[in-house]
């Protein structure tokens, strides 16, 4: 029932034998009938030598890995068995054997086995925005680029590795690269300055679908200003981000921050910053691919005297691309609405692995 590979070989004939009293039977009850065998009565997977099976069963007990996983990914699993999400066959199917409150109730048995509740669950993993930082903690490699559609056509691109470590924690390594237009009319590639910053969640509630976090990221002068790969200062951006779920399947972001210049400022500005996107999930069929609308305002300006207000509107779709839902891709486009002199319209995409759940070749 996780994103890793997972065996389940129940007794059938245990969840068909009595129909009659099937449907008075308790999550724990149906586990014990059907999940029991290769997960084990304690959630912590049989041995090999128990279940005669090649795979391992995942250990349910292990709140790092099924705290992560959403209802919806467990439930399609359940449902339609392992290759719904990519994982081996022998995770069968149960849509046809338990009705739907039965799933509902093994689910629900089956997520209690993770004992300790400061694993941020899946749930509150919301569609990653274009822009705007979530809250949630991520195991995630990033490759994002935004291409000006006037002249000068810069290429912005810039890599992101994410981690978790401990149960609410975060770090990332950030490094932006690109192409610009030089003032003779070449183009010149460089490395722009990389950062390296930390997240932690202050609060993650599954009942109100509401996840908070306060990070904060240091980025050296590691690019050259003169080609405009960088600033030439070291700054420190400290933000909040919010995550909250909303009705109908939507959900919204908000993140505050601000970048500080903290040593020879070399004329760079402290700016502020506010960023939020409200969006959508749109699923093909019962557990098939996922399509995430947003739309999502990015506001910023100098923290100075008699600085103008920029905003930009960044509207996108993110699209989930393997059945294990761990390669996501996006693609949107940034227009200027405030403050539109010498800023151009971006074409704006990423794509995303979740490493942790798979390998690139994995879960398709």
């Amino acid at each position: 029932m996780s994103k890793r590979p997972i065996a389940l070989l129940p007794l059938l004939w245990l969840a068909v034998a009595n129909p009659a009293s099937a449907a008075e039977r308790s999550g724990e009850e149906i586990y014990a009938a059907n999940c029991a065998n290769c997960h084990g009565t304690d959630g912590r997977g049989a041995s090999a030598s128990q279940t005669g099976l090649a795979i391992n069963p995942r250990d349910l007990t292990n709140c790092r890995r099924s705290n992560r996983e959403p209802d919806q990914d467990w439930h399609a699993v359940i449902a339609e068995g392992g290759p719904a999400r990519g994982f081996h066959r022998l995770m069968p199917a149960f849509g046809e054997v338990l009705t739907d409150g039965e799933q509902e109730s093994v689910h629900d048995y089956a997520r209690g086995f993770c004992a300790d509740p400061t694993y941020p669950r899946g749930n509150l993993n919301l569609p990653r925005p274009l822009v705007t930082e979530k809250a949630y903690i991520e195991d995630e490699f990033v490759l994002s680029t935004a291409v000006a559609t006037r002249s000068p056509r810069n290429v912005d691109s810039k890599l992101v590795y994410e981690q978790r470590f401990l149960r609410r924690q975060q770090f990332e390594i950030i490094v932006p690269f690109g192409v610009a237009r030089m003032a003779d009319g070449g183009r010149e590639a460089g490395i722009g300055d990389i950062a390296a910053g930390a997240k932690t969640v202050l609060v993650a509630s599954l009942a109100t679908g509401t996840i908070f976090s306060v990070a904060g990221e240091v980025a050296l002068p590691t690019g050259n200003k003169d080609k405009g790969f960088g600033t030439g200062v070291v700054r420190f951006e400290p933000f909040l981000a919010l995550g909250q779920l909303l009705p109908w399947n939507s959900f919204l972001h908000l993140q505050a921050g601000a970048e500080i210049p903290i040593r020879d400022t070399a004329g760079v500005e402290p700016e502020g910053f506010l960023r939020g996107a409200l969006g959508t999930s749109i699923v093909n069929g019962k557990y098939g691919r996922t399509f995430s609308p947003m739309v999502e305002g990015v506001a910023f300006r100098e923290l100075t005297s008699g600085a103008t207000t920029s905003l930009d509107i960044v509207p996108q779709v993110q699209i989930s691309v393997s059945r294990r839902q761990h390669i996501l891709a996006s693609l949107g486009a940034s227009f200027p609405a405030l403050n539109r002199e010498g800023r151009s319209p971006q074409a704006m995409a990423y794509v995303l692995w979740d490493w942790f759940d798979g390998g690139l070749l994995e879960g398709w």
